[in-house]
């Protein structure tokens, strides 16, 4: 049987060697066919050769890769098995079964390379998409190609449209919409401008691009995923390991029950020395594990390219697994429940204020900041068209606010405790109060009459926050969240998002501490973040899961990586991992079935050499087409 612990490197060899395989193996059954007809008009010299021939042609693959793999982990294998049945056949004169158990074991191992073959799939097409060639600009404007492997870092770069980008980098020149569906599997193309980020492998659609190159070629997104996919699909899970450790001690078992077989039932059971002899080699056949070895590899593999070709990274079979146990998931919130983006929701001035002027004076001050509030409100500002040429000398209170001197006089920025607490009660007959139980945040502008304006912001729910959560429950997990913020905000933004529970006011090494919490109470627990402060609970976690977006710290931290940063996904890799374990016991239940059934028809005396082959390898090839079947997409 094929071995599936073997590193792939998609390459022609690849597919040489199944060619190889399968015309060896239809070489040697058309072999087999000539030798039967010229044995049957008594031709036996020729008939022996041909079949001699044809176990030569048809199993020398097999052979060559069991001796070299049991001189390698010097321990036998089961292609040392089949080997040994086949030697076997032809001692006792039984050389049309031992050829005809070379012919389908040929078969067999053809037909799983193929399949094999079809679970790299994803893999392969990632990395045909790394484009060879790249236009470098040069010092006077003209372009020369090169090799994309020669590219340094700060290359100036002529993407033209239609092309795929060869390497990360960002916009120095132009615009375009950009088909990023090689990165994060999403078929809407993104909107690109000056500084936006580029990565290789996406594809430029609408216009020519001038780009830097910000990043080795070694070390772009691009490769980190092929990088990740490669490393998941040679990982093996505690199943397949467990599976590798038995196949050892079962090979061992079968040898040496054979050997027993080959003479106790000729003095206990009166058989004769031929019936003995070839119901040992039946034996020797039908005992062999070559289908519950085959029963997890190929469904993990194809259950990481599937993740793959969804915008999912499973860093290895082993996190498939855990998967499957979860039973509550905890979540971050700014970034990862919300868009991490706060927007304004509410603008508010004072009786007798001109809301165009007052916003003018809010861009005017917030414009020389770069906080994250500042700039959601001088984002707003654009929208409606108002901007400030004044430049007020700012000066800014860490912790507070900003104070600022306009030439309407000295203006205050910040919370209710620097403007007065009083003064905010009293605006807008209170109404900030009523702003921050929705869990807003919100900012005021003091002058010398008192409050002049107030802006509520608020990091919005991502859109697919709700219906993710949703989902988890109808899979039976329960949905925690844990955020730094507010305990007002918290009950808020949990609220929106319908989580099973929260807790606010939650520092990194605190998440760290709730997290063990959970997995006492309820064993296996996932949880979700989407950077650097998350990074020791994605590493507490029995699964931790990044929202992607691209990040080094999200592909380098976590277990399972959601490249298009949408949570709907988490319960999508959820069923993944459950299917998987469903087909891998269905498998491991049906190969040690055929084994007990074919054992049991031998040692009756019900079952010859030749439909011991077929039951045999059928069972294996039948486990890994099961296994194929997490290829296709899941509902």
């Amino acid at each position: 049987m094929t071995t599936f612990s073997k590193e792939f490197s998609p390459s022609k060899k690849f597919s040489l060697q199944e060619h190889y395989e399968l015309i060896a193996a239809l070489l040697s059954g058309i072999l087999i066919a000539v030798a039967w007809w010229l044995g049957r008009d008594g031709i036996e010299a020729i008939s022996i050769f041909l079949y001699i021939t044809a176990f030569l042609i048809g199993g020398f693959a097999k052979a060559k890769e069991g001796i070299e793999e049991t001189i390698k982990d010097r321990r036998l294998n089961v292609e040392m098995l089949m080997i040994f049945a086949a030697i076997g056949s032809a001692i006792i004169g039984y050389w049309a079964e031992g050829a005809i158990l070379i012919f389908i074991f040929a078969i067999s191992g053809a037909l799983e390379t193929y399949t094999l073959n079809k679970s790299h799939k994803e893999i392969s097409a990632l990395m045909e998409l790394q484009p060879e060639e790249a236009f470098v600009i040069q010092a006077d404007g003209s372009t020369i190609r090169v090799a994309t492997s020669s590219l340094k870092v700060g290359a100036e770069l002529l993407v033209k449209p239609g092309e795929r980008i060869p390497a990360d980098g960002v916009i120095i020149h132009g615009s375009t919409s950009v088909d990023m569906s090689a990165i994060n599997g999403e078929s809407i193309p993104a909107e690109k401008h000056i500084n936006d980020e580029l990565y290789a492998g996406t594809v430029n659609l609408t216009g020519a691009i001038r780009m830097k190159m910000t990043k080795p070629i070694s070390e772009t997104l691009f490769q980190k995923i092929i990088a990740l996919v490669q490393t998941a699909q040679s990982e093996k899970s505690p199943s397949q390991q467990f599976i590798e450790k038995f196949e050892g001690t079962y090979v061992k078992v079968v040898i040496f029950t054979v050997l027993a077989m080959m003479f106790l039932p000729h003095f206990l059971l009166g058989w004769d020395w031929t019936t003995t002899f070839y119901r040992a080699i039946v034996l020797l056949v039908v005992a062999s594990p070559c289908a519950l070895v085959a029963s997890i590899m190929p469904a993990t593999l194809s259950a990481v390219s599937n993740g793959a070709k969804n915008g999912i990274l499973f860093k290895g079979g082993v996190h498939l697994e855990h998967l499957a146990t979860l039973k509550a998931i905890a979540f971050d919130k700014t970034g990862t429940l919300t868009t991490g983006q706060p927007v304004v929701t509410d603008f508010l001035v004072r009786e007798g204020v001109d809301e165009n002027e007052a916003l003018a004076m809010w861009t005017a001050i917030e414009s020389q900041s770069n906080h994250p509030l500042a700039v959601s409100i001088v984002d707003f500002a654009k929208s409606k068209n108002v901007i400030s040429s004044e430049i007020p000398l700012i000066e800014d209170i860490p912790g507070h606010g900003i104070r600022a001197t306009t030439e309407k006089g000295v203006i205050y920025i910040g919370s209710p405790k620097f403007v007065g607490k009083e003064l905010v009660d009293h605006f807008a007959d209170g109404i900030a109060g009523e702003l921050v139980l929705d869990g807003k945040t919100v900012v005021f502008m003091k002058d010398d009459k008192g409050i002049h304006s107030l802006i509520a912001l608020k990091d919005s729910l991502r859109p697919e926050a709700a219906r993710a959560i949703m989902d988890l429950r109808k899979l039976g997990i329960q949905s925690i969240m844990l955020t730094g913020d507010n305990e007002k905000t918290a009950n808020v933004i949990a609220g929106e998002a319908g989580m099973d529970r929260y807790v606010a006011e939650c520092l990194p090494e605190m998440k760290v501490n709730q997290l063990k919490k959970l997995m006492n109470e309820k064993d296996a627990v996932g949880m979700v973040g989407d950077g650097i402060n998350d990074a020791p609970a994605l590493a507490t976690a029995t699964s931790g899961i990044a929202m992607g977006k691209g990040t080094d710290v999200a592909l380098e931290t976590a277990d399972v990586v959601l490249m298009q940063n949408d949570l709907t996904k988490i319960s999508y890799a959820i069923k993944v991992s459950r299917k998987m374990q469903r087909i891998v016991k269905q498998n491991m239940i049906f190969s040690i079935s055929v084994i007990v059934l074919l054992i049991i028809l031998n040692f009756l005396q019900a079952v010859d050499l030749p439909f011991g082959v077929i039951g045999h390898e059928g069972s294996t090839i039948l486990v890994i087409l099961n296994g194929l079947r997490m290829l296709n997409k899941i509902d």
